[in-house]
């Protein structure tokens, strides 16, 4: 009798124990936090440059013939340029610079957009691809031209969807005249002229330089060109050359226009697409400094 109670407390201690154990792991097993959630990692650049600033004035000097010649106090009102009105500077900034010759006019216009993805399992860098990937088919490029020399390559399907699925013949730099020149836009507002321009094929077989609307290969993470020439009225006409480009969350289009001063000329395709080009190498340099 005297160990009776010795042996009933062992018991129950030893039913304690068994009991805490299946409910410890129970408790484990049901906490919300017990599987971990992964989290897109945010794009590279959180700010964006001050637009009216990210073109030097040497390099509108030459995108804008005549304004060399010009009064210094014009000079600098032409290369301050004009802001694009905007309601978040963090998210999307523009600038517009203009300067008109005896011989035309010249204008350009360049916008960066920082794409940010509201949805935690998509990075900036995807949501960015997405958008890019609008622009370039709301382009509307046409296929390469066979055995022609260009500056596409073969970029990632997400990112360049109308290299493969436009399937249009290569029409060239007039493809869609009256086509807005926006870039929030990407519709056609009007017709085709019907009207040649610079392909850079001479017709004898030879292979030569590709001036019609294209991807590029060496611009940024994914580019391509538009090369649009429309008319104002029954004759006017002017030459508008688009570089968009991605570089990581940001994107950047170039719109560089010509209007000849004679309404019978047609500005020059492979010039303006140089120049665009060139302008568009210097600015994403400028995101790797």
């Amino acid at each position: 009798m005297a160990y009776a109670p010795g042996a009933v407390l062992i018991a129950a201690l030893a039913v304690g124990c068994s009991s805490g154990t299946g409910t410890g792991d129970s408790a484990t097993d049901s906490k919300p936090g017990a599987v971990a959630s992964s989290t897109a990692p945010p794009g590279k650049y959180r700010t964006l440059p001050e637009a009216c600033r990210s073109v030097s004035p040497a390099t509108l000097k030459d995108l804008l013939p005549g304004s060399a010649e010009l009064p210094e106090a014009q000079q600098e009102k032409v290369f301050d340029g004009s802001p694009a009105v905007t309601y978040a500077t963090d998210r999307r900034v523009g600038c517009r610079w203009k300067a008109e010759a005896p011989d035309g006019a010249r204008s350009l216009f360049v916008d960066f957009e920082r794409v940010v993805s509201y949805d935690p399992s998509v990075s900036d860098d995807d949501r960015a691809r997405e958008v890019y990937a609008k622009k370039e088919s709301a382009a509307d490029l046409p296929s390469a031209l066979p055995g022609s020399s260009t500056d596409s390559g073969t970029p990632d399907a997400s990112d360049s969807p109308s290299a493969t699925a436009s399937g249009k013949p290569g029409k060239n730099g007039d493809k869609a005249a009256g086509k807005s020149s926006d870039p929030d836009t990407g519709g056609k507002t009007g017709s085709d002229t019907g009207d040649t321009a610079d392909t850079g094929d001479s017709g004898d077989g030879d292979a030569t330089e590709n001036l019609q609307p294209r991807v590029l290969d060496s611009l940024g993470d994914s580019a391509f060109l538009d090369d649009l020439l429309t008319r104002a009225g029954s004759t006017a006409q002017h030459r508008t050359v688009s570089v968009v480009f991605r570089t990581s969350n940001v994107i950047v289009t170039i719109q560089y226009t010509a209007q000849p001063a004679l309404s019978t000329e047609i500005p020059d395709s492979k010039e303006l697409q140089e120049k665009a080009q060139a302008l568009g190498r210097k600015l994403v340099d400028s995101f790797s400094e």
